[in-house]
């Protein structure tokens, strides 16, 4: 069985002003993550936590020069997000992408991309900061908060995304 390949509009798409919002502030805390990152390094001891339990305790160390993982990481998924974003058109969607929703199917679909690079980056930086504080002796941890936080500002918007992708046919 042969299939064709479904023909879909390429779409350039207009960023509203949350979205411009959401971009610069994406870029902005990156960047201030790596200044935090470079400026802070040589306070951090050799050993540094590298994961941490459900609780948000840490249980897993490592050499400090670890803590760039996360900033390149980071940056990596971020530039990658804002890239994949320019071709909305290759997006796997809930429904068939017609002429006539296109447009508005391209705009629900990269403001989630953009969204959640933006709590890529935040997840990540936060991550940082807690590390130089626990390894500075000001937190014990992550804490349980964080994997609930996490959780929340990531599943309640994909699951309003998906929502919306649906009524948007």
């Amino acid at each position: 069985m042969t299939t064709k390949k479904e023909e879909r509009r390429i779409l350039k798409i207009e960023l509203s002003f949350l979205d411009k919002f959401w971009e610069i502030l994406g870029w902005l805390i990156l960047i201030l993550f790596w200044i935090m990152t470079a400026l802070n390094y040589s306070n951090f001891p050799n050993s540094i936590p590298t994961h941490f339990d459900f609780a948000g305790t840490p249980d897993g160390f490592g050499e400090k020069s670890t803590i760039f993982v996360l900033a390149v990481l980071s940056s990596v998924l971020f530039i990658g997000m804002t890239i994949l974003n320019r071709f909305p058109h290759i997006f796997n969607y809930p429904t068939k992408i017609t002429s006539e929703n296109a447009e508005r199917q391209y705009t629900i679909a990269t403001r989630l991309i953009r969204y959640l690079k933006l709590i890529v980056v935040f997840t990540f930086s936060t991550i940082g900061l807690m590390t130089l504080l626990t390894t500075n002796n000001k937190l014990s941890g992550l804490g349980i908060w964080f994997l609930l936080l996490f959780i929340g500002i990531v599943i309640i918007p994909m699951i309003y995304a998906i929502v919306k992708l649906f009524r948007a046919t």
